[in-house]
């Protein structure tokens, strides 16, 4: 069955281990997730749980948000997602998820939105290599070749300039490294997507080695 929490992106710090070795860590901030809605497969298709993280001010909340809130008895939450897989029966309507439902060991995928990169070309967006700097090229980091002649237009699917960033990502198989219960922090090896102060959607890995 898959567990899963959602909590804020906090920084990264590091520890040392038992050996003495030091491991980077990025520090998740995981309290406030509340059960806001149980998906059956007999009234939506399919078995989920929703859960609620972070609350928001009732004055950025709709009638909408409100009352689907107020049925968990619970204020309207800025991030919202599903748990699909989840035993619906370890699960309450407005029961509070605690950082507790991992341990220290756990390998765990994380989801996030990477860190916006505006405008960039073809060399940082899609690691292309440049060209020649020397002798007149004048080919130092353009794209290179669109294709061949005969069609007459690019294919879909080139490797170009373009938005770089701000895409959802998911990084699979980290581990959990310490859970502070009194703090509601979740410590992960190694780095997650976002930037400080975005949302992640933590869950136990599926593909775990």
């Amino acid at each position: 069955m898959t567990k899963g929490i959602l909590g804020r992106k906090v920084g990264m710090t590091q520890l040392f281990d038992e050996t003495g070795e030091l491991v980077p860590v990025t520090v998740v901030q995981a309290d406030q997730n509340v059960v806001l809605q149980k998906k059956t497969s007999e009234n939506d298709g399919y078995e989920a749980v929703q859960i609620g993280f972070a609350d928001k001010r009732d004055k950025l909340a709709n009638k909408a948000e409100k009352g689907h809130a107020g049925k968990a008895e619970a204020a309207p939450k800025r991030f919202v997602r599903e748990f699909r897989d989840a035993n619906l029966e370890d699960f309450d309507l407005g029961q509070e998820v605690s950082v507790n439902v991992f341990a220290a060991g756990d390998v765990i995928n994380v989801t996030g939105i990477s860190k916006g990169k505006g405008f960039q070309g073809a060399i940082k967006r899609h690691n292309q290599g440049r060209g020649p700097e020397t002798h007149g090229s004048r080919y130092h980091r353009r794209p290179g070749s669109m294709g061949q002649m005969d069609p007459g237009h690019v294919f879909k699917g080139m490797n170009l300039p373009g938005q770089m960033g701000g895409e959802q990502v998911t990084i699979q198989n980290l581990e959990v490294v310490k859970v502070d219960e009194e703090r509601n922090l979740l410590l992960i090896k190694g780095n997650v997507p976002g930037a400080k102060k975005s949302y992640v959607k933590i869950t136990s890995a599926n593909k775990a080695n």
